[in-house]
């Protein structure tokens, strides 16, 4: 049974405060709160670099019946900031488990609260917009509210900075199968460069699976040095944060690339805003973001409708597209764009993430597309 003194607290930059008990980590933590809808998945939102900065808040009641295993981080670290759950973690019921969600979060050094109202919070984030927040879990419940607003309100306005690991490497794991698990990659059709703006190791996988020969690159690379590893196709990666704070070292590279004309260009995620304000278009700013795996997405030019996993906060404005780049998919939920693709060229981008982890596998069928363009040298 839980105790009956909070052991944690969430305060939100408007004054409103939030007690619980704390689980994982303590200590004091501050990020930006954003609601996921995702009913599994977990562990895999928690260590996806897109989430970097957030403060988690999962609407579904049971998170951490499942436990963890190493295999489904997507990354090396918990990138999130913290995160919220109605209920506590019950005990792990799954043959993958290796470590119950408390371990694993105390161990990543992640902070978590449980006891919270979710769907008021998800309310006040939707109907607030962005706010900054301040997660505290001390287990004596020794907590300074007054402190912790005053944190909360300095963190309100800000968004996650964005950033990647400087990698350069070779990616040769293909995706998870039943009962092979990760298993070998088979033999290599197509050669392809990453730009890691904070890749999910299973894009990597999806693309290695797709036939594909990857390596690694960071967004600080050159065009000579992506050009030197003569790929049939880059891909540009998801990531953390607003466009804007990597545009600068990342347009240019992202330009250069345009001009190669022989190489088909595929991007998702942060890489997909990128590559909007690389071709000309603005980038918006959403009120609270998508954040789950249950975005419908429509398919615009066959009008079919994938569900999705999404995990930004910001969308590339349709009406801001020049001419020669047409939008291909749009939410159902908000009507704000999805994709888009530069006619006559295998170039093209999705807002949502394809590598299906977490999350429906309805879009992973574009990492065979990414391989069919490059393979023809037009997309279909």
């Amino acid at each position: 049974m839980a105790p009956s003194k909070p052991t944690a607290c969430l305060a939100l930059s408007d004054g409103t405060l939030f007690p619980g008990h704390g689980f994982g980590a303590t200590g004091q933590g501050t990020g930006t709160p954003a609601f996921s809808t995702a009913m599994s998945g977990y562990q895999e939102a928690l260590t996806d670099p897109a989430s970097a900065g957030h403060i988690i808040v999962f609407t579904f009641p049971h998170i951490g019946n499942t436990g963890t295993t190493p295999e489904d981080d997507e990354s090396g670290v918990a990138t999130a900031a913290g995160l919220v759950l109605g209920c506590a973690p019950g005990a792990p019921s799954n043959w993958r488990n290796r470590q119950p969600l408390d371990a694993w979060a105390k161990e990543k050094g992640l902070i978590g609260i449980h006891g919270v109202d979710t769907r008021r919070l998800a309310r006040a984030i939707r109907d607030r917009g962005v706010t900054g927040a301040a997660l505290i879990h001390d287990p004596a419940g020794n907590i300074d509210a007054t402190a912790a607003l005053a944190t909360a309100r300095a963190m309100a306005g800000t968004q996650p900075d964005s950033g990647a690991p400087n990698t350069a490497n070779d990616w040769t794991q293909p995706l998870w199968t039943w009962p092979e698990g990760y298993g070998q990659a088979g033999t290599a059709q197509h050669s392809v460069v990453v730009i890691d703006l904070g890749a999910k190791r299973n894009s990597l996988r999806a693309l290695v699976s797709a036939g594909c020969a990857v390596q690694v690159v960071p967004a600080s690379a050159t065009i000579e040095e992506v050009l030197a590893l003569k790929p049939d196709g880059v891909f540009l990666s998801g990531g953390p944060g607003d466009p804007a704070v990597v545009a600068e070292t990342a347009l240019p590279l992202i330009r250069a690339l345009l001009a190669q004309e022989g190489i088909a260009l595929f991007g998702t995620g942060l890489g997909h805003q990128l590559l909007a304000l690389a071709l000309g278009a603005q980038v918006l700013r959403l009120p609270h973001g998508h954040h789950g795996t249950n975005h419908p997405v429509m398919d615009l030019a066959t009008g079919k409708v994938e569900i999705t996993s999404m995990n930004h906060g910001f969308a590339v404005d349709a009406r801001s597209l020049p001419a020669g780049v047409v939008e291909t998919h749009r939410s159902l939920f908000d009507g704000t764009n999805c994709g888009i693709r530069v006619e006559g060229r295998a170039v093209w981008s999705l807002q949502h993430g394809p590598e299906a982890s977490p999350g429906p596998h309805d879009s992973l069928h574009h990492f065979t597309r990414f391989a069919a363009a490059m393979a023809t040298g037009a997309l279909a």
